[in-house]
């Protein structure tokens, strides 16, 4: 009787717990390069303050998961609210906004230097 009892606790745990999941879409887990900045200032979204987003397939999203001032000074020279950046995110599409599940920002080239 424990034995089902223990059973039955674990089958329903992992099911409520599995309910809370979001649902991904088909490239939540692969890795993609994608540009990166202040989604006001660089994408020209509708917000109230500087805010991550990124851009894939030409279309801006705002950032669940990481914030803008985690990868440097947004304000500063190359920051996100004064240029756009690429880098390498994992995540998906929930809502209608970017779900990051991992973020690395990319060194900037030469030819974005100057």
């Amino acid at each position: 009787m424990k034995n089902i009892f223990f059973f039955l606790l674990i089958s329903i745990s992992t099911s409520i717990v599995s309910a809370q999941t979001p649902k991904l879409n088909s490239k939540s887990g692969e890795v993609q390069v994608v540009e990166a900045a202040c989604g006001q200032c660089q994408f020209k979204m509708e917000g109230k303050s500087c805010d991550l987003a990124v851009r894939i397939n030409g279309k801006s999203y705002f950032v669940d998961g990481t914030k803008i001032d985690d990868h440097g000074d947004a304000h500063a020279k190359n920051g996100f609210c004064q240029k756009v950046r690429k880098a390498e995110v994992r995540g998906n599409i929930v809502n209608n906004r970017f779900l990051i599940t991992s973020f690395k920002l990319l060194p900037e080239s030469e030819k974005q230097n100057n």
